[in-house]
Parts: C-alpha cells; structure tokens; sequence
C-alpha cells in the first residue's frame, strides 16, 4: 500500500486528505496543551514551548506522509529526483518555521509575523503542483484502472488453440491483400525488406 504507485487524481485527493487531517491534529495540539485563548493572551516564551513541540511533531510527521505519497506519484510519471527531495526539504524547513512562528508571535502585532513563510508556502504548492502535473509513465496505472473498475474475476490470458493446417492455409489465401497506404509526398517505398525490397 504504501510502496505500490499512484495516479494524478489518487495523489490530489491524497494530498486533500492529509492537509485536512494536519489541520485537525494542528487545531486539536493548540487545544489541548494552552487553548486558543491561552495562545492569544500569553507573551512569546517558554508559557508556549510545550504547544510548539507539539506542533512540530505533528507537522513533521505528516511532512513523513506527504514525502510518502509524493515519491510514489514521482516514480509513476518516472519525475525528477530533485524536485521530490526540494518538496520534501521545503516542507519540514515550513514545519520548522511554523512552530517557531507559533512561539515567538505576537498576537495584534502583525509585524511579528514574517513575510518569508508566505513565500516558502508558495514554493512548496508550486513543486506540489509540478509533481501532480507530472506525466505518467505508460502502462504503470494498470493497477489503478483494475482496483478503479471492479472485474468480475482475474482478466482472461490469450489462449492458442491448434487449428489445422489446411483451414489456416485456406483462410489466408481467401483473404484480400490491403494495398499500402499511398505515401503524401515523393514517389512510394518499396514494399519488402532492405531498399531493394525482395
């Protein structure tokens, strides 16, 4: 599950799902260490390092996930290594400063909050966005498309059955030869093999 590769619409609605689950965990860290009102009211310091820590540890594990799902969707569309390791990097340097912004700032102040995080965040969707866009590599999402529509059962193998040599010498007889495509340009190729053809 975690190794198999995954389509553009699969890592979209994956993405969705973990910025929404890291969003609760985020709320739900805040919540229960000081309160949003506890955030609000207390100076940047110590009084918040326990609800940074908590932040972080979060952030960075569902940094873990993301770099999860976005190195199986870079090894379907065969992508570049280096723009899955800068996304990768970017977003725990973003985990990094978010909790550090967390810590250190002052609410009605909006000065104490730094333009750069902005910047960073827009570097990362912009990766993200290179790596969904990325085109996949053909025939990797076979396993996609069988778990997508349900078949009934195993997909049939061709089987050859031995037919006789008569009605198979027969049928190839009756059939009408196809004459080549004519050519759009200059005089027609030579049917056969080589340039003298056989």
């Amino acid at each position: 599950m975690f190794t198999s590769n995954i389509g553009r619409l699969r890592f979209f609605l994956y993405s969705l799902g973990l910025a929404v689950a890291e969003t609760v965990v985020i709320v739900t860290s805040i919540v229960s260490t000081i309160g949003f009102e506890g955030l609000i009211n207390s100076g940047p310091g110590p009084a918040r390092q326990g609800m940074a820590g908590a932040v972080l540890i979060a952030s960075l594990i569902f940094v873990a996930l993301r770099g999860n799902i976005a190195s199986r969707r870079t090894r379907d569309a065969n992508g570049r290594r280096w723009i899955l390791w800068a996304y990768i990097a970017l977003s725990a340097v973003y985990a990094l400063l978010q909790a550090g912004v967390l810590l250190v700032v002052k609410f009605g102040d909006p000065d104490s909050i730094p333009g750069g995080l902005n910047l960073l965040a827009l570097s990362i969707f912009g990766l993200w966005c290179t790596i969904l866009w990325a085109k996949p590599v053909a025939g990797s999402n076979i396993d996609e498309l069988t778990d997508v529509f349900e078949f009934d059962g195993p997909l049939p193998s061709p089987t050859r059955t031995a037919a006789p040599a008569a009605p198979r010498a027969a049928a190839a007889a009756s059939a009408a030869r196809v004459p080549p495509a004519p050519q759009p340009f200059g005089r027609p190729r030579p049917a056969g093999f080589g340039k003298r053809g056989i």
